[in-house]
Protein backbone atom coordinates (compact mmCIF):
# COMPACT_ATOMS: atom_id res chain seq x y z
CA UNK A 1 0.00 0.00 0.00
CA UNK A 2 2.82 2.37 0.65
CA UNK A 3 4.87 1.88 -2.36
CA UNK A 4 1.33 2.52 -3.76
CA UNK A 5 1.08 5.94 -2.30
CA UNK A 6 4.59 6.76 -3.11
CA UNK A 7 4.15 6.03 -6.78
CA UNK A 8 0.95 7.87 -6.92
CA UNK A 9 2.85 10.86 -5.21
CA UNK A 10 5.51 10.64 -7.43
CA UNK A 11 3.88 11.00 -10.41
CA UNK A 12 1.96 13.98 -9.19
CA UNK A 13 4.68 15.63 -8.04
CA UNK A 14 6.05 14.80 -11.67
CA UNK A 15 3.07 16.41 -13.26
CA UNK A 16 2.83 19.36 -10.63
CA UNK A 17 6.52 20.25 -11.71
CA UNK A 18 5.71 19.94 -15.47
CA UNK A 19 2.80 21.86 -14.78
CA UNK A 20 5.21 24.57 -13.24
CA UNK A 21 7.54 24.72 -15.82
CA UNK A 22 5.03 25.18 -19.02
CA UNK A 23 5.32 27.60 -21.67
CA UNK A 24 3.76 28.52 -24.76
CA UNK A 25 4.96 28.78 -28.18
CA UNK A 26 3.49 31.06 -30.54
CA UNK A 27 4.37 28.61 -33.86
CA UNK A 28 3.94 30.55 -37.91
CA UNK A 29 3.51 27.74 -39.91
CA UNK A 30 3.56 27.30 -43.67
CA UNK A 31 -0.11 25.97 -45.03
CA UNK A 32 0.97 22.60 -46.43
CA UNK A 33 1.95 21.58 -42.98
CA UNK A 34 -1.36 22.13 -41.51
CA UNK A 35 -2.21 18.81 -40.63
CA UNK A 36 1.19 16.81 -39.73
CA UNK A 37 1.43 20.02 -37.20
CA UNK A 38 -1.77 19.36 -35.78
CA UNK A 39 -0.89 15.79 -35.04
CA UNK A 40 2.57 16.66 -33.48
CA UNK A 41 1.30 19.42 -31.18
CA UNK A 42 -1.20 16.88 -29.55
CA UNK A 43 1.86 14.92 -28.52
CA UNK A 44 3.98 17.66 -27.67
CA UNK A 45 1.48 19.30 -25.35
CA UNK A 46 0.90 16.08 -23.51
CA UNK A 47 4.55 15.05 -23.34
CA UNK A 48 5.79 18.34 -22.12
CA UNK A 49 3.23 20.06 -20.79
CA UNK A 50 4.15 23.09 -23.17
CA UNK A 51 1.15 24.49 -25.07
CA UNK A 52 1.39 25.53 -29.02
CA UNK A 53 -1.07 28.31 -30.94
CA UNK A 54 -0.87 27.65 -34.29
CA UNK A 55 -1.01 30.25 -37.01
CA UNK A 56 -1.29 29.19 -40.80
CA UNK A 57 -0.29 30.81 -44.13
CA UNK A 58 1.94 31.74 -46.99
CA UNK A 59 6.22 31.97 -45.96
CA UNK A 60 6.30 35.15 -48.00
CA UNK A 61 3.57 36.86 -45.68
CA UNK A 62 4.79 35.01 -42.30
CA UNK A 63 8.07 36.51 -43.83
CA UNK A 64 6.69 40.21 -43.68
CA UNK A 65 4.70 40.19 -40.90
CA UNK A 66 7.70 39.02 -38.71
CA UNK A 67 9.72 41.76 -39.86
CA UNK A 68 6.53 44.04 -39.00
CA UNK A 69 6.58 42.19 -35.39
CA UNK A 70 4.59 40.02 -35.69
CA UNK A 71 4.50 38.25 -32.30
CA UNK A 72 5.60 34.89 -33.35
CA UNK A 73 8.06 32.25 -31.76
CA UNK A 74 8.89 29.82 -34.13
CA UNK A 75 8.62 29.63 -37.86
CA UNK A 76 7.79 26.40 -39.65
CA UNK A 77 8.47 27.61 -43.48
CA UNK A 78 7.59 25.88 -46.76
CA UNK A 79 11.17 26.77 -47.92
CA UNK A 80 14.93 27.97 -47.10
CA UNK A 81 14.75 30.94 -48.47
CA UNK A 82 12.86 32.75 -45.68
CA UNK A 83 14.05 31.23 -42.75
CA UNK A 84 17.62 32.17 -44.15
CA UNK A 85 16.43 35.55 -45.03
CA UNK A 86 15.29 36.62 -41.18
CA UNK A 87 18.42 34.69 -39.86
CA UNK A 88 20.58 37.36 -41.92
CA UNK A 89 18.60 40.26 -40.19
CA UNK A 90 18.67 39.38 -37.13
CA UNK A 91 15.03 38.43 -36.64
CA UNK A 92 15.96 34.77 -36.25
CA UNK A 93 18.32 32.88 -33.79
CA UNK A 94 21.90 31.92 -35.59
CA UNK A 95 21.95 28.18 -36.01
CA UNK A 96 18.99 27.57 -35.00
CA UNK A 97 17.56 26.88 -37.96
CA UNK A 98 17.34 23.10 -39.82
CA UNK A 99 15.36 21.25 -42.99
CA UNK A 100 12.26 19.15 -41.21
CA UNK A 101 10.59 18.30 -44.15
CA UNK A 102 11.02 17.61 -47.86
CA UNK A 103 8.01 18.64 -49.79
CA UNK A 104 6.00 16.95 -52.80
CA UNK A 105 4.38 18.67 -55.63
CA UNK A 106 1.21 17.40 -56.94
CA UNK A 107 -1.48 18.53 -59.59
CA UNK A 108 -4.30 17.45 -58.37
CA UNK A 109 -7.85 17.10 -59.46
CA UNK A 110 -11.07 16.39 -57.25
CA UNK A 111 -12.11 14.40 -60.18
CA UNK A 112 -11.25 10.86 -60.23
CA UNK A 113 -9.97 9.88 -63.66
CA UNK A 114 -9.14 13.50 -64.57
CA UNK A 115 -5.92 13.39 -63.68
CA UNK A 116 -3.61 10.98 -65.43
CA UNK A 117 -0.09 9.61 -63.89
CA UNK A 118 1.94 10.84 -66.47
CA UNK A 119 0.62 14.78 -66.46
CA UNK A 120 -0.74 14.44 -70.21
CA UNK A 121 -3.50 16.07 -69.01
CA UNK A 122 -1.77 19.16 -68.97
CA UNK A 123 -1.09 19.15 -72.48
CA UNK A 124 -4.16 18.38 -73.72
CA UNK A 125 -5.56 21.81 -72.77
CA UNK A 126 -9.17 20.80 -72.50
CA UNK A 127 -9.58 22.52 -69.34
CA UNK A 128 -10.26 25.92 -68.49
CA UNK A 129 -8.77 26.74 -64.74
CA UNK A 130 -5.70 25.38 -63.02
CA UNK A 131 -5.11 26.74 -60.00
CA UNK A 132 -1.14 27.87 -58.05
CA UNK A 133 -0.08 29.53 -55.32
CA UNK A 134 1.20 32.49 -55.87
CA UNK A 135 4.74 32.25 -56.12
CA UNK A 136 5.98 35.09 -54.89
CA UNK A 137 4.39 33.79 -51.56
CA UNK A 138 4.26 30.33 -52.01
CA UNK A 139 7.18 27.88 -52.74
CA UNK A 140 5.06 25.22 -53.97
CA UNK A 141 3.45 27.81 -56.19
CA UNK A 142 7.02 28.81 -57.88
CA UNK A 143 7.69 24.97 -57.88
CA UNK A 144 4.30 24.76 -59.62
CA UNK A 145 5.45 27.75 -62.00
CA UNK A 146 8.87 25.89 -62.58
CA UNK A 147 7.42 22.79 -63.62
CA UNK A 148 5.42 24.32 -66.46
CA UNK A 149 8.05 26.33 -67.71
CA UNK A 150 10.25 23.28 -67.55
CA UNK A 151 7.62 21.63 -70.07
CA UNK A 152 7.56 24.27 -71.92
CA UNK A 153 3.54 25.25 -71.26
CA UNK A 154 4.25 28.33 -68.50
CA UNK A 155 3.39 31.07 -71.74
CA UNK A 156 0.79 28.33 -73.15
CA UNK A 157 -1.40 28.19 -70.11
CA UNK A 158 -1.22 31.86 -68.62
CA UNK A 159 -5.25 32.29 -69.58
CA UNK A 160 -6.21 29.49 -67.06
CA UNK A 161 -4.33 29.88 -64.57
CA UNK A 162 -5.89 30.91 -61.21
CA UNK A 163 -3.98 32.00 -58.23
CA UNK A 164 -4.31 31.49 -54.63
CA UNK A 165 -2.71 33.48 -51.75
CA UNK A 166 -1.77 30.35 -50.02
CA UNK A 167 -1.43 26.44 -50.82
CA UNK A 168 -5.19 25.98 -48.71
CA UNK A 169 -7.03 28.25 -50.82
CA UNK A 170 -5.55 27.18 -53.63
CA UNK A 171 -6.48 23.60 -53.04
CA UNK A 172 -10.19 24.96 -52.30
CA UNK A 173 -9.94 26.27 -55.72
CA UNK A 174 -10.06 22.74 -57.11
CA UNK A 175 -12.17 20.86 -53.92
CA UNK A 176 -14.77 23.22 -54.83
CA UNK A 177 -14.64 22.89 -58.38
CA UNK A 178 -13.67 26.42 -59.23
CA UNK A 179 -10.61 25.06 -61.14
CA UNK A 180 -10.40 21.18 -62.75
CA UNK A 181 -6.93 20.83 -61.79
CA UNK A 182 -4.24 22.64 -59.02
CA UNK A 183 -0.53 22.07 -58.15
CA UNK A 184 -0.73 21.41 -54.34
CA UNK A 185 1.54 19.67 -51.69
CA UNK A 186 0.85 15.99 -51.86
CA UNK A 187 0.68 16.16 -47.94
CA UNK A 188 -2.64 17.92 -48.22
CA UNK A 189 -4.25 15.04 -50.12
CA UNK A 190 -1.82 12.45 -48.19
CA UNK A 191 -3.25 10.33 -44.83
CA UNK A 192 -1.54 7.36 -43.29
CA UNK A 193 0.71 7.47 -46.11
CA UNK A 194 -2.04 6.98 -49.12
CA UNK A 195 -4.13 9.53 -51.46
CA UNK A 196 -7.76 8.54 -50.82
CA UNK A 197 -9.91 11.56 -53.12
CA UNK A 198 -9.59 12.45 -56.36
CA UNK A 199 -6.84 11.90 -58.75
CA UNK A 200 -3.66 12.95 -59.61
CA UNK A 201 0.27 13.35 -60.76
CA UNK A 202 3.21 13.31 -58.35
CA UNK A 203 5.56 15.82 -60.22
CA UNK A 204 8.93 14.28 -60.79
CA UNK A 205 11.26 15.38 -58.31
CA UNK A 206 13.55 16.86 -61.30
CA UNK A 207 11.19 19.03 -62.66
CA UNK A 208 11.12 21.80 -59.72
CA UNK A 209 13.48 23.13 -57.58
CA UNK A 210 13.89 21.09 -53.91
CA UNK A 211 11.55 22.51 -51.51
CA UNK A 212 13.25 21.92 -48.62
CA UNK A 213 10.73 23.51 -45.21
CA UNK A 214 13.03 25.04 -43.16
CA UNK A 215 11.99 25.98 -38.99
CA UNK A 216 13.80 28.49 -36.92
CA UNK A 217 13.36 29.72 -33.74
CA UNK A 218 12.39 33.54 -33.75
CA UNK A 219 14.95 36.06 -32.10
CA UNK A 220 11.68 37.87 -30.73
CA UNK A 221 10.56 34.75 -28.63
CA UNK A 222 9.14 35.11 -25.47
CA UNK A 223 9.45 31.63 -23.70
CA UNK A 224 13.07 30.45 -25.30
CA UNK A 225 13.22 26.96 -23.50
CA UNK A 226 9.68 26.31 -25.11
CA UNK A 227 10.73 27.50 -28.56
CA UNK A 228 13.47 25.03 -28.03
CA UNK A 229 11.69 22.65 -27.22
CA UNK A 230 8.76 22.53 -29.80
CA UNK A 231 11.87 22.50 -32.61
CA UNK A 232 13.73 19.65 -30.69
CA UNK A 233 10.31 17.73 -30.85
CA UNK A 234 10.44 18.40 -34.64
CA UNK A 235 12.94 16.17 -34.77
CA UNK A 236 12.04 13.19 -32.60
CA UNK A 237 11.08 9.92 -33.57
CA UNK A 238 7.23 10.45 -33.16
CA UNK A 239 7.37 13.49 -35.13
CA UNK A 240 9.07 12.32 -37.94
CA UNK A 241 6.88 9.35 -38.39
CA UNK A 242 3.74 11.76 -38.82
CA UNK A 243 5.83 13.74 -41.09
CA UNK A 244 6.76 10.60 -43.39
CA UNK A 245 2.74 9.34 -43.32
CA UNK A 246 2.15 12.65 -45.17
CA UNK A 247 4.03 12.02 -47.99
CA UNK A 248 7.13 14.11 -47.32
CA UNK A 249 10.78 12.59 -47.56
CA UNK A 250 13.02 13.88 -44.78
CA UNK A 251 16.53 15.33 -45.03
Amino acid sequence: MKLIQLSFLSALLSLLAQVANAGEVNAAVAANFTEPVKQIVELFQKDTGHTVKLSFGSSGKFTSQIKEGAPFDVFLAADEKNPKLLEKEGLAVEGSRFVYALGKLVLWSAQPGYVDDKGYVLRKGSYNKIAYADPKLAPYGLAAKETLEDMGLWSLVQGKMVTGESITQTYQFAATGNAEMAFIALSQITKDGKVTEGSWWIVPAHLYNPIKQAAVQLSAAKDKDAAKAFLAYLKSEKSVAIIRSFGYELP
